[in-house]
């Protein structure tokens, strides 16, 4: 026979494709700073993510999908780190700033202004401590915080052990709180 594979359910993979669309392009706008770039890269992982990892069982494909993710973040950042070094050696600016996706979602309550001030103001925060972290203490937290996964899985996430998941959550943690300080009770 050959290697020819079959997926058992692609209905399944469909709904948890379409259930972590949303949640990784934000994890990739913040990990680039960009809405293009972020989109590219959340149809690349699902690609790569297709391709390698359909078949697993699975409880397996939420670590396994932002693993390949997070390597796709992590080659933005290689490959941008380059672009720059040449910008600088050949004496280019930066691209014009771009709009941010958060800005962009419209408000889907009513809420006081007063409230709505204070909520557009915590967000904008919030996005920029995030902004600020190290890479790896941005993915840990966006795992574990906003994706729910467990350490386990985001070790297998990120590729790295457990123990350093949990150093990285808890420097995140750390760093958040002192850089939103202001919004404390």
């Amino acid at each position: 026979m050959g290697t020819e594979r079959h997926l058992h359910n692609p209905g399944r993979l469909n709904d948890f494709l379409a259930g972590v669309e949303r949640k990784a392009f934000r994890m990739a706008a913040l990990g680039t700073g960009n809405e293009d770039d972020a989109l590219d890269i959340i149809q690349d992982a699902m690609l790569a993510f297709v391709r390698k990892y359909a078949e697993h069982p699975e409880p397996e494909w939420a670590p396994l999908f932002y693993r390949v993710l997070q390597s796709r973040i992590t080659d933005y950042h290689r490959r941008s780190q380059v672009r720059n070094r040449l910008r600088s050696f050949f004496g280019l600016g930066d691209e014009p700033d771009r709009e941010d996706p958060l800005e962009q979602m419209p408000d889907l309550q009513a809420v006081p202004a007063d409230h709505r001030i204070a909520g557009e103001q915590l967000a904008a925060s919030l996005e920029q401590a995030l902004r600020r972290l190290p890479l790896r203490q941005q993915q840990a937290f966006l795992m574990r915080a906003w994706e729910g996964l467990d350490t386990r899985q985001t070790a297998t996430a990120m590729g790295c052990s457990e123990g350093s998941v949990k150093t990285h959550y808890f420097r995140a943690l750390q760093a958040l709180r002192q850089l939103l300080e202001e919004f404390r009770p």
